[in-house]
């Protein structure tokens, strides 16, 4: 590990295509499961592309497209079709960027899985014992129904809460409820302002923000595109950075993949009832999209088939270990393991999440991704 934080691998940048031993990048890839794994195939891949992977210091270190082995086409049709602000990287390296780069947004329900990892960190540290740990515990009135409500309900948007299925029993995309798990982590288990829980250098502060990491009044964090790309890459890779396993690999191998039964009902139509005057973190208790089981896990959206497409990938021309962020206003992040690169772009045209539709734009960004990556 040099002191740039890069990890150093022969380095040929002659811009020939990886070696993989004859097999194509997804035959390669299959013999690899779990985020974990994943994260080690791809260290593999750079490897053989004679690539030398990076994390960002005070500033993002930058690379052609080419010289990380992207199509240049490829990536600026990415750029044209998302529009708004964006960037793509690849291997740790800043390869396009358009719009600005520093403006502070409002990353609506990208937020969520931010919300989520900092769960893990508190897991990490000692305060709940584990995901499964029920609320009640932190001092909660919950209605009989709820008594079984634990951390894993709420992340997962099966919680119940608001809605007339007890824990466990039915989808519902639920901002009430996320309201409620926000609420319970920062004020109950950090028992801290949601900046200084997140900026804590122990915790996502490590990342060192260019612009800094703030929350809205709803809760939701307010970041520029290249600080939201920081987290990015920390998911990218399950939760290390430079040489330092900040976040332990485990809490990516058991929940950085769908949680949510394929056969889990949606909830039924019913009035919210927040007895608790949570108040919302934008929706309602069921809003947003019928899709959840199945491809949905600890607020990220994974390429599996589900409920309501069950012969086909979320993202069908998208590699099988995909994963999103999606916040509404065109607030989301594409990554994708495999290929040691991701997408995120604020205010820009992601479309619909529409499950198994090739035809959609997130599944097009996708398709495209993999298409800069053949070069």
């Amino acid at each position: 590990m040099t002191k740039e934080g890069k990890q150093t691998i022969p380095y040929a940048n002659n811009g020939t295509r990886a070696n993989l031993g004859g097999l194509s990048a997804s035959s390669f890839f299959n013999g690899f499961s779990g985020t974990a794994a994943v994260f080690i195939a791809a260290t593999m891949l750079s490897s053989a592309m004679g690539v030398e992977r990076t994390f960002p210091g005070s500033v993002w270190a930058s690379k052609t497209p080419a010289e990380v082995a992207l199509d240049e086409k490829s990536i600026g049709q990415i750029a044209e079709t998302l529009g708004g602000r964006g960037c793509v990287v690849r291997h740790g390296y800043m390869v396009a960027t358009w719009g600005s780069q520093s403006r502070k947004s409002d990353w609506m329900s990208s937020s969520k899985p931010v919300l989520s990892t900092l769960l893990f960190f508190a897991i990490q540290e000692g305060k709940p014992q584990s995901v499964d740990t029920q609320i009640r515990d932190y001092g909660w009135e919950l209605a009989p129904k709820d008594q079984t409500l634990s951390f894993h309900h709420l992340a997962n948007m099966i919680s119940g809460y608001a809605r007339p299925e007890p824990p466990g029993e039915a989808w519902a995309y639920n901002d009430y409820a996320i309201s409620l798990y926000h609420k319970t982590v920062f004020e109950k288990v950090f028992k801290g302002d949601p900046c200084n829980v997140a900026n804590d250098p122990s915790r996502l502060g490590f990342l060192q923000f260019q612009d800094g990491l703030s929350f809205s009044s709803k809760g939701r964090m307010v970041a520029s595109v290249r600080d939201f790309a920081r987290i990015c890459w920390f998911w990218s890779n399950a939760g290390k950075w430079n040489d330092k396993q900040l976040l332990s690999r485990k809490f990516f191998d058991e929940y950085a993949k769908p949680q949510v039964p394929k056969n889990l009902p949606h909830t039924a139509k019913a009035e919210t009832n927040d007895y608790l005057k949570m108040g919302t973190y934008g929706g309602g208790s069921d809003h947003f999209t019928v899709y959840g089981p199945g491809i949905y896990g600890y607020n990220f959206w994974f390429n599996n088939t589900g409920r309501d497409h069950p012969d086909r990938r979320t993202w069908p021309d998208a590699p099988p270990d995909t994963f999103m962020t999606i916040g509404a206003g065109g607030n989301s992040s594409i990554i994708i393991p495999s290929l040691d690169m991701f997408v995120a772009a604020g205010g820009a045209n992601w479309g619909n999440l529409e499950p198994g539709n090739p035809d959609a734009i997130m599944n097009k960004i996708a398709k495209l991704a993999v298409e800069a990556s053949k070069q």
